[in-house]
């Protein structure tokens, strides 16, 4: 039983600190700093501190073995480009789309154990899916007329994917399924990295962040978002499984409707208000399924 809360609080955990990722992002982008030297700031802040809190404080061994870099580096780079991939389809759709599209992954969760792991699909499960996906559907805010670009449609499914594949991997993958997950942070997160002090030419396009608030944006940024969203997911994962952690997932633009209405003068209209308490359903639908399931064995 405490190892089913324990996951199921986790999974709440990571989508509600995911969900603080405009909060930190929209102002940084405002002042004018590009995609790919927000990220950077956010991966290496992240290795930074969440190095500097293993090191100190929790006094935890990050070496790894040859058979564990491989994977590891795989598992970096398909969480780093997760992000990356729906950053930029920003350019090509309306974000508020592109965010509605990419709520697909936990269909892509449940497909890929069902079709690679034989993981049965259960009726509670289906149920959750298809009422978190109406209800984050109810919560994308349109604008009349908007143009859906299929380039971009297709960049946001394969964000999606690859965010699949990392929930999928960190549950399946031998060599990483018996790995603590404090090391398995630091790595996702270390080789994460590499994909912006690549796409920045080694850095020599990073553009300079002249302004304290900004920084404070960016560690913000580096530790809602990231470690501790990143920490938890892994977590979770382990516990509760991958599909059931992408379900919980759905929590995540909640967050962002929370901080929308309290920062961004928001409104919470009847048709959010029918969105929410879908998704608040369908992931009650996973809790109790998780507590018969204790009660059977």
């Amino acid at each position: 039983m405490k190892r089913r809360a324990a996951g199921i609080l986790n999974g709440a955990i990571a989508a509600a600190s995911y969900g603080t990722n405009p909060l930190f992002a929209l102002p940084l982008y405002s002042h004018g700093i590009g995609v790919n030297s927000v990220l950077f700031y956010r991966y290496f802040f992240a290795v930074i501190i969440y190095w500097a809190w293993l090191k100190f404080h929790k006094k935890v061994s990050l070496k790894i073995s040859r058979k564990e870099f491989f994977p590891l580096l795989i598992m970096g780079l398909f969480f780093s480009l997760s992000s990356l991939t729906l950053f930029e389809a920003f350019k090509y759709i309306d974000a508020g789309i592109a965010c509605t599209i990419l709520f697909i992954y936990p269909v892509m969760v449940a497909i890929i154990m069902a079709l690679f792991f034989k993981e049965k699909i259960t009726m509670p499960v289906v149920s959750a899916i298809i009422l978190t996906s109406t209800g984050i559907g109810l919560l994308y805010k349109g604008k009349p007329g908007a143009d859906l670009n299929l380039y971009g449609i297709a960049v946001v499914l394969s964000s999606a994917l690859l965010y699949a594949l990392y929930i999928v991997g960190v549950k399946n993958i031998k060599v990483i399924k018996h790995m603590d997950s404090a090391r398995l942070s630091f790595y996702v997160m270390l080789f994460g990295l590499l994909v912006y002090v690549y796409n920045l030419k080694f850095c020599t396009e990073l553009q300079i962040l002249d302004k304290p608030i900004l920084w404070l944006f960016t560690l913000g940024l580096s530790i809602f978002p990231t470690i501790i969203s990143l920490e938890t997911i892994t977590l979770a994962i382990k516990l509760i499984g991958s599909t059931n952690t992408a379900i919980l997932g759905a929590l995540e633009p909640l967050t962002a409707i929370f901080f929308g209405i309290i920062f961004f003068n928001e409104h919470l209209t009847i048709r959010i208000a029918i969105g929410v308490i879908l998704i608040l359903f369908g992931v009650f639908l996973i809790i109790s399924q998780k507590m018969h399931a204790h009660k059977v064995t």
